[in-house]
């Protein structure tokens, strides 16, 4: 049945707001210096023709995106020309309905649509991949849900009940046939934290090229006034979770490191850990053998490892991979394969026991995929993409409403937080952790609650303007 407080998109605004790091982040097998992350401002209408306007941010991580031969250069431009169609595909949109139900037909019905559009353009070209279609799309789809809230006068993490949504979670989704599971009837507020803590624990990334001792050091590191020796971040920031970038093919690389930063982490009394291969491995021995070798000779360390992060290729389906002998060892959280439920489906039959949700594959699809994974009793993480500014906010709510295995991994302040510095002036506990932790107390009012008005950020010329 409609509601009288569906709505659809009417007009769209993008703007592209080029950053560059301070310290060099290693993606996998490549490096990162900037990043540009795509703002929308999309204005929405219910059938009344009542108005609002709501806003979404994601950086355009193109190494995370996109592994690829390709240069950088090719990889951002495609991205950023996908981004510019989506302003006319989502203005154009005719779908009435909640923020999840508009999100979700968007994502399945027109976005295929505008991606083979630009493979066309593009004949004889390496495809863009779909992560990163969803990633180009999910500022309009955190807008959508913003802008929402605010039509309503309502947070938008109050308005995914009944009263708002025409059909149940039965509708998107499918439980495991080995499951004594059903979503008749059930909506996604009874997956969601309630009430939501209003600070959650930081995890802080040990990137591959992040100096962990002095030794390391080349004279190339930023004079500035932020940390770069891992040691210092920790006692400035009192942390208390690290993760650690790994290569996936270097096995005496990999175990050092974990080593290194285990050893640091013991004597700055930092309680957990975790391991991320970023999709680099193709043989579950290699993550064995790593586990069990800390497990031999370094057990406390092993100890501390609270899960282990995505080492095998994203495509689930072109890769297969039976993982049940990790996760008999570790919890093994999936994300660059978790593109949406059905692939989390897949991933729990091979052997995967938790899910890291990133809110840059749509708010829609994080929110769909945390109540299939809550209620096949799969673990929840949510992971960054490294988010500043505005781009912070509702990653950080998504994390504090999913009830995650452990806080939130937050890092822009390592590797851009300049660039937030006027969020920051609002907001200042989401953009600074202090005691190991981000606080989210200023957040409120309806939408994201972003207090987006208060923050007097300029914006340059939009990159593309549409209205219905």
């Amino acid at each position: 049945m409609p509601k009288p407080t569906d709505i659809r998109p009417i007009a769209a605004e993008l703007y592209f707001l080029p950053i560059r790091t301070r310290m060099p982040l290693k993606f996998g097998p490549e490096i990162t210096t900037e990043v540009t992350c795509a703002r929308v401002r999309l204005t929405v209408a219910d059938r009344m023709g009542n108005t609002a306007v709501g806003w979404g941010e994601t950086p355009l991580s193109v190494q995370w995106v996109w592994p690829s031969s390709l240069s950088y250069a090719a990889r951002h431009e495609v991205l950023k020309d996908f981004t510019v169609r989506l302003v006319d595909a989502w203005t154009t949109f005719a779908e009435f309905g909640h923020p999840i139900e508009v999100g979700h037909a968007f994502t399945s019905k027109q976005l295929p649509i505008v991606l083979t559009e630009t493979h066309r353009t593009r004949q004889g070209q390496e495809t863009m991949p779909w992560l990163a279609a969803l990633v180009c799309s999910s500022a309009f789809d955190l807008a959508l849900h913003d802008a929402f809230g605010k039509l309503h006068q309502t947070p938008t993490y109050e308005m995914y009940t009944s009263r708002f949504l025409s059909h149940d979670l039965s509708y998107y989704l499918e439980p495991a046939q080995d499951a004594d599971v059903s979503f008749v009837g059930r909506y996604p507020d009874e997956f969601l934290a309630n009430p939501a803590p209003k600070s959650l624990p930081a995890w802080h990334l040990v990137g591959g090229k992040d100096p962990i001792s002095s030794e390391e050091l080349t004279g190339a590191e930023p004079d500035d006034e932020y940390p770069v020796l891992l040691r210092d971040w920790v006692r400035r920031d009192g942390l208390k979770c690290l993760k650690v970038k790994l290569r996936g093919d270097d096995f005496r690389w990999d175990y050092d490191r974990l080593l290194a930063v285990g050893q640091l982490a013991i004597e700055e009394g930092v309680d957990w850990l975790s391991a991320d291969f970023n999709c680099t491995v193709s043989d579950v021995a290699y993550v064995n053998a790593i586990l069990d070798h800390l497990l031999n000779e370094q057990p406390r360390i092993y100890g501390m490892i609270l899960y282990v992060e995505q080492p095998f290729p994203y495509d689930l389906e072109a890769h297969p991979i039976d993982v049940h002998s990790v996760s008999a060892r570790k919890p093994l959280f999936m994300d660059e394969s978790a593109h949406d439920w059905e692939l989390i489906k897949l991933g729990r039959s091979l052997g995967w026991t938790g899910v890291a949700l990133k809110t840059c594959k749509t708010q829609t699809g994080a929110l769909l995929s945390l109540c299939w994974a809550k209620a096949h009793g799969m673990t929840l993480m949510v992971q960054d993409l490294t988010n500043p500014m505005l781009a912070q906010i509702p990653h950080v709510l998504l994390a504090a409403h999913a009830g995650t295995i452990m806080g939130v991994e937050t890092n822009s302040m390592q590797f851009y937080p300049e660039a937030s510095n006027l969020d920051r002036a609002i907001h200042p506990g989401l953009y600074t952790r202090h005691a190991g932790r981000i606080d989210l107390t200023t957040l409120h009012g309806p939408g994201f609650g972003d207090r987006l008005e208060e923050i007097d950020r300029p914006l340059p010329e939009p990159a593309a303007v549409a209205r219905r």
